[in-house]
């Protein structure tokens, strides 16, 4: 069977079913933050943005460690009594580590906040650990919801979120509570979550969770001990990679620059998040077996093809037409932010490829070369924006976004190397895939040159 055909397979076959499930409950959930981001951007000003940049750049790197990263091991364990102990592992350890976090922070939450050079922060970093949780305990019921294939709940659970997030902002924005609305939407959307996710894994599981004894989660503990020892750190480089720099550069740059990047930041996310993370999820759920019949390169180039063709496009088409449309949507004090759009799509566009088939490290027990691979990354990244800061003058904004698509460029080469892929036919794939790209890029020249004439 050739590619072309496998591709067609695979695109009417289960993956991509699963795909869609996700993807269409992600529409929704994006349609609702994207109609509520305009109305935020005018209840919040650029610097309730860059306080919300720092506290989310804190939850997004403590958080990926939180489980000890026993929560991506969900999925693995042949028997659904050893997958639940894995579960229940990772719920465990996530808090007792927040638990000390808490105690931390409430000791010593003005100093932290004085060193990330936001004192403001002071007041809500004990929302932090409570964060931090939320989101390890999101992502292990998750993964559990993978292993079952059970994506339809997922999707489902992605509206919930979103709603769950916008509202909270949005009323306490109209209320004037401000930065606290921001972080409190934020801690909403991994809370609502986490609670349904919670509840259908106890509903569901009951006889399940009552066969598992301490020496299972033990004996779990042991047999997925690679995971604590390598990909904890790995995941933490990997995270404080794009936050780290943000948060430096928010202590550094004049004005509220950290606002801007992230709003830009979420405004690249959403085509992203549409397929990416959706795409990502399957690929974990069905790797394994790829593995085990040594078909993953394969499978590995059949994902990538779908990537190319679906994503790509319209990430240019953002990056293009972003000056003149943030300018419209969100108002003018915020074209600084459409303008890092414009420099962030080479970014994305090389994490959008790479991010979703990243797993296959892990599947592939290549642990230690993707460690080495994150402290790479972070030491790039956050070296861009140190070397940014020293040079008179020099963008520290689009210093950090180039340095952002060095790396996942990068990491995409050690990936498909790892797999083992054809790199002849992972050629022609990006071949075929240039119409597509071609067409989208067209359409978002053609958009910018209206949008550039509408004025207020």
């Amino acid at each position: 069977m050739s590619l072309t055909d496998r591709v067609k397979q695979a695109l009417g076959g289960p993956f991509m079913r699963a795909v869609g499930i996700l993807v269409g409950g992600t529409v929704v959930a994006q349609a609702i933050l994207a109609a509520t981001l305009p109305v935020a951007t005018r209840l919040y000003t650029p610097a309730d943005f860059s306080t919300l940049a720092v506290f989310t750049g804190i939850i997004a790197i403590l958080s990926v460690g939180t489980c000890l990263r026993f929560d991506i091991a969900v999925p693995l364990p042949l028997k659904d009594e050893d997958g639940v102990a894995v579960v229940l592992l990772s719920l465990g350890i996530a808090a007792a580590l927040n638990l000390v976090l808490f105690v931390a922070v409430a000791l010593f939450s003005t100093t932290l906040a004085g060193w990330l050079g936001h004192p403001e922060l002071a007041p809500y970093l004990w929302l932090a650990p409570v964060a931090t949780f939320l989101a390890g305990a999101y992502s292990t019921l998750q993964f559990w919801f993978v292993r079952r294939k059970q994506f339809g709940q997922l999707a489902r659970n992605r509206v919930m979120q979103a709603a769950g997030s916008s509202a909270t902002q949005i009323t306490l924005g109209v209320a004037g509570i401000a930065p606290l609305g921001l972080l409190l939407g934020q801690l909403a959307n991994s809370g609502v979550g986490s609670i349904r996710l919670g509840w259908r894994l106890w509903r569901d599981e009951q006889a399940t969770i009552g066969r598992v004894g301490r020496h299972d989660i033990a004996r779990m503990a042991r047999q997925y001990d690679r995971f604590p020892k390598f990909s904890t750190l790995e995941a933490m480089c990997n995270s404080a990679a794009v936050y780290l720099p943000i948060i430096l550069l928010s202590a550094w740059a004049v004005g509220p620059e950290a606002g801007y990047l992230s709003l830009g930041m979420y405004a690249m996310q959403v085509p992203m998040s549409l397929i990416g993370n959706a795409v990502s999820q399957v690929y974990m759920s069905r790797g394994p077996e790829e593995a085990r019949a040594g078909t993953i390169g394969r499978f590995t180039t059949e994902v990538l093809s779908g990537l190319l063709k679906t994503g790509v496009g319209p990430i240019i088409c953002i990056g293009v037409v972003a000056p003149e449309l943030f300018r419209i949507v969100f108002g003018s004090e915020w074209t600084r932010a459409g303008v890092l759009v414009t420099w962030m799509a080479p970014w994305f566009i090389m994490q959008f490829l790479a991010s979703p088939i990243s797993l296959a490290l892990h599947i592939q027990n290549r642990l230690v070369e993707a460690f080495a691979l994150q402290v790479f990354g972070l030491g790039l990244r956050a070296g861009a924006v140190v070397l940014a800061a020293a040079l008179p003058g020099a963008p520290l904004s689009e210093f950090y976004a180039l340095s952002g698509a060095v790396f996942y460029l990068v990491y995409l080469i050690l990936i498909l190397n790892i797999v083992e892929t054809d790199w002849k036919t992972t050629g022609l794939v990006a071949l075929r895939s240039l119409p597509f790209i071609a067409s989208w890029l067209v359409l978002g020249v053609a958009a910018s040159f209206v949008l550039a004439r509408i004025t207020f």
